[in-house]
């Protein structure tokens, strides 16, 4: 028996290895494929004065080793889509060379072709690796607790509830809250963090993420097919089949261009024959080097690993865009709009201050708000409460506890009862109704509180505005693109807001389809507008912005949803670097473009004019490839 098991085991790691060296095979294959095609080209070459015969069969070796995937690809693409692609060009151009004996030249051409192609195919694995990556690190299992007893279930049956144990060096499997235990968790897969972040009872950790030296307790948040991680696999699957206009328009052209190329080349090696004297070696020559050197490889080359590039670096960073065409918006915009709350605010009220009156202490009218309120799910009264717990107030539970949409709370408590909200809900007297009202009107929010309709006291709270914004709106105004608030707050706090961030404009009091009338107004004035939100009511102006950014930590699903660029870390820092990013991205894309389309147009003339040779011609254009596509992974450094 032992034996077998040995047996098993050995076989079942001899399986691996080999495994491991296919798709090792099948990620370099190209450049495997390029490098026998110069070496048996270069042998080839060698031998040519020596023995002849056994030159010709290296150079067929040559050929078909460096050729056959890009001949492949030309022939599916020619009966799938019926047309004609530039890899059929190459193909026929190293035919043509070989027909009239000119087969180091062919040799050549495949052989630089066949490498330029691998460089490409290498930028787009090495563009995809930092998204595909999280697919990987996707966790299987969770250490599920029930009663006391720990049981190691699929995360696909972890509900909204459950607590998990994820002990020391363990991945987290789900979104959810702290409720035991303190660590360290390095979460830079989900937001970029370079450095651990400390985590205790009452904080958020997510799927994916890495547990440190500490031992945690988490309630589950929300399933494995609503978690953050996942929604993030599902904007790689969805970037990885986008391109950006640029590209869909130059796909589009390449079919009409190569026909083009096809027939000028076909006139090339039939009509200076018959009209002009040439031989046909010569026609069929200059034919072949035409072929080579109009084939719009570099040019087709210019956008998308420039692209691609981007996109990796971005994901790197926790920023994801969820496609090509994104990052070819984004670097379009001549203005962003903020929302206010859980934008360029925390998205979380916090009490500013108390004031007791008609005897009543400051400490006994919060200890009053919060007993009533910690019944209620509301934000401002959650954070009252938060606020009487910070002081180490001692809350009791309230008696017939009503709550009044839009207007506040009352219940009794201590035999008495209690109202706290609105002015107009709990009618306090002119006076404090007056100075609560001028906190008011600095832009932060006032309840008031009062016991059987005698005024008692009142609580300013305000949310807290994001530590970067000002910077990052600094950096925006320095990028020349104007910032405009857009809120469905009041505009005491629009104006506060607004002056605390340094946004050029606010708007305020907006419903959601207000906000897009406002982005359309800016686009006519302005050009185009990028909107950055978190909320359900911020995603009809996301939908109609010509690039839309959504905060992925604090995002609503629809926000997320409906945004084509996520900030995974909330940092506001993150649009100012993906602004200068994507038009970087649109410089570099334009330098390939000059460029490849200067040296075919170079080259077409110098053969026109002077009959380059074949080598010439190959080097110049592959050469131009090999250039525009180093020069889009710049941006993976």
């Amino acid at each position: 028996m032992a034996q077998l098991i040995t047996t098993a085991m050995r076989s079942a790691k001899h399986i691996r290895q080999t495994q491991w060296r296919w798709d090792w095979v099948g990620r370099h294959g190209e450049a495997l494929a390029a490098g026998v095609c110069g070496g048996c080209a270069l042998l080839a070459w060698w031998l040519e004065g020596r023995w002849q015969m056994g030159a010709v069969p290296l150079y067929v070796l040559a050929y078909v080793i460096g050729g056959f995937a890009k001949a492949a690809e030309g022939i599916r693409t020619m009966v799938r889509e019926r047309k004609m692609d530039v890899n059929l060009l190459m193909m026929l151009a190293a035919g043509g060379a070989a027909s009239i004996g000119h087969w180091a030249e062919g040799a050549v051409l495949i052989f630089i072709f066949a490498l330029s192609g691998a460089m490409e195919t290498y930028a787009e694995q090495r563009s995809h690796r930092d998204l595909t990556a999280l697919v990987q690190m996707r966790p299987v299992t969770a250490r599920r607790l029930q009663s006391d007893r720990e049981e190691i279930v699929p995360i696909e049956r972890l509900r909204p509830g459950d607590q998990v144990l994820v002990k020391p060096g363990e991945q987290i499997p789900t979104d959810g809250i702290v409720v035991e235990g303190a660590s360290a968790v390095h979460q830079s897969a989900i937001t970029g963090e370079s450095v651990p972040v400390d985590k205790q009872a009452g904080e958020e950790v997510f799927t994916g993420t890495l547990n440190g030296e500490g031992s945690l307790v988490v309630q589950v948040m929300r399933s494995s097919e609503e978690s953050v991680f996942a929604k993030m696999v599902q904007l790689v699957q969805s970037a990885q089949e986008s391109c950006p206009p640029a590209q869909r328009w130059m796909e589009g052209f390449e079919k009409w261009y190569v026909h083009g190329v096809l027939l000028t080349a076909s006139a090339v090696m039939l009509l200076p024959p018959l009209m002009l004297g040439w031989g046909w070696d010569q026609a069929v020559y200059r034919a072949m080097v035409f072929l080579v050197v109009a084939s719009p490889c570099a040019v087709m080359a210019s956008i998308m690993p420039a692209v691609l590039s981007a996109m990796s670096k971005g994901a790197r960073s926790g920023l994801l865009f969820k496609g090509g065409s994104d990052v070819a918006a984004l670097s379009q915009v001549r203005v962003i709009a903020f929302d206010k709350t859980g934008t360029l605010t925390c998205g979380e009220l916090h009490v500013t201050h108390v004031q007791g009156v008609n005897g009543f202490s400051e400490e006994e009218a919060l200890l009053a708000a919060a007993s009533v309120e910690r019944l209620s799910e509301h934000p401002i009264a959650q954070a009252i409460v938060r606020e009487a717990e910070r002081r180490g107030l001692a809350l009791e539970k309230p008696a017939r506890f009503v709550s009044v949409t839009g207007s506040g709370v009352q219940a009794v408590w201590r035999e008495h009862l209690w109202k706290v909200g609105k002015g107009d809900f709990v009618h306090v007297e002119d006076g404090v109704f007056q100075e609560g009202e001028g906190r008011g009107k600095e832009g932060e929010t006032v309840v008031f509180v009062t016991r059987d309709g005698e005024a008692a006291g009142w609580i300013a709270l305000q949310d807290r505005i994001r530590s970067e914004a000002a910077i990052a709106v600094h950096a925006l105004r320095s990028q020349e693109i104007r910032t405009v608030l857009l809120t469905g707050d009041c505009p005491a706090v629009a104006a506060a807001v607004a002056k605390e961030s340094g946004v050029d404009e606010w708007r305020a009091g907006l419903l959601p389809d207000e906000k897009v009338e406002q982005i359309r107004s800016l686009q006519q004035r302005f050009g185009p507008v990028a909107m950055i939100g978190d909320g359900v009511n911020d995603a009809p102006a996301l939908a109609a912005a010509d690039a839309s950014v959504a905060m992925g930590a604090a995002g609503t699903d629809v926000a997320l949803e409906t945004a084509r660029i996520v900030l995974m870390q909330d940092d506001l820092n993150k649009i100012t670097e993906a602004v200068g990013m994507a038009r970087k991205v649109n410089r570099i894309v334009k330098q390939n473009l000059i460029f490849a389309g200067g040296v075919i147009l170079l080259l077409i003339l110098a053969n026109f004019e002077y009959g380059i040779p074949l080598p010439y011609g190959v080097v110049g254009h592959e050469g131009s490839t090999i250039l525009v596509i180093l020069n889009g992974l710049r941006l993976l450094r």
